[in-house]
């Protein structure tokens, strides 16, 4: 059971490794300054394919509720996110964006019952800090919009973790993640059309690029995603998140040739230090000895407690958007 729940864990934090290397897919791959265009080329055709492939189309209440699935982890997610890559430096985003384990954290406990534990509000603190050392700069310019936008972006991936743990979908892991792909990418199709223009004629390299971003990026990467949310308590999916601004940072070191400083290495060590608290599920405590004298532990009572309790990522997940970019701009998977 311990290596089930183990290879689950590093299945799952595949998703937010991946989405860590669409800064530079974006960056040496993507035509410039089409964050959206790339949102809804990523979720859309994969979504379709998933759905082809696995024929089963949402029934019943799930009609909405994919619907709503898809708005909160993709469609609203990835347009919040592009406000924010846009309006304010990539570590400031990034950083508001590693509140989201402490949000899953608080909404857990509204909409699951799970107990919000000072073990875990301390876990999330520490990976906000070690977002900030690795992603910060002194002297990084605050926008109002732009704060709002960060913060909006961590709510709704938050709720859409939650609510993916309260609604089970009755398919097939692969089917209702084309689901929400497609939910997702419609809702972002006409935004993108609104604010970005006409697609440009695409080059080798964008096909390239796409195809990576779809069929890694979304298809597998949401699969894992989503079966992570299905089978760990969500808090532990989402602090697994904060992977996706480590994965960022050393991609751009290694292939981009970016600075990698000590206050850098020391962030990435707290977040993946949280990263391990995080999975670890602390040990039951023995319960007072009953009058019948038999004694009880509550390794049951904790065990119902903690099965939902565990941050992007894209990915869902804090994003790759805490890498800096060269235009100045930059957004997330």
């Amino acid at each position: 059971m311990l290596r089930n729940r183990a290879g689950i864990v590093l299945l799952t934090a595949l998703a937010p490794s991946v989405w860590g290397t669409t800064y530079y897919v974006t960056t040496e791959y993507l035509p410039p300054d089409r964050p959206l265009l790339a949102g809804v080329l990523r979720a859309l055709p994969a979504g379709l394919l998933l759905v082809a492939i696995t024929r089963r189309l949402p029934h019943g209440v799930w009609w909405w509720r994919s619907l709503v699935l898809g708005t909160l982890n993709i469609g609203a997610f990835f347009a919040l996110l592009f406000i924010a890559a846009y309006r304010l430096p990539g570590g400031v985003a990034a950083t508001v964006g590693a509140l989201q384990p402490l949000l899953v954290a608080v909404f857990s406990a509204a909409l699951l019952g799970d107990r919000l534990t000072a073990r875990t509000a301390l876990t999330g603190v520490a990976g906000v800090l070690g977002v900030s050392l690795l992603v910060l700069r002194s002297g990084a310019r605050l926008d109002g919009l732009g704060i709002a936008a960060a913060l909006g972006s961590a709510v709704v991936m938050a709720t859409g973790v939650v609510l993916s743990k309260r609604w089970p979908a009755p398919a097939p892991l692969l089917a209702a993640t084309g689901w929400q792909l497609v939910a997702g990418g419609l809702l972002l199709l006409p935004v993108a059309l609104l604010v970005e223009g006409p697609p440009p004629a695409p080059t080798a390299g964008n096909v390239l690029g796409y195809g990576y971003l779809a069929l890694v990026g979304a298809a597998l990467a949401y699969a894992l995603w989503f079966r992570g949310i299905r089978e760990l308590p969500a808090v532990n999916v989402t602090f697994l998140g904060l992977l996706s601004p480590v994965v960022a940072t050393v991609v751009g070191w290694l292939a981009l040739g970016q600075e990698l400083t000590a206050a850098q290495a020391a962030g990435a060590a707290l977040i993946l230090g949280a990263l391990v608290v995080a999975q670890v599920r602390p040990r039951a405590k023995p319960l007072d000895v009953g009058a019948s004298g038999a004694s009880r532990t509550s390794a049951g009572s904790d065990a119902s407690r903690t099965s939902h309790v565990s941050c992007a990522s894209s990915g869902g997940p804090v994003q790759a958007a805490a890498a800096p970019r060269p235009s100045g701009r930059r957004f997330g998977p």
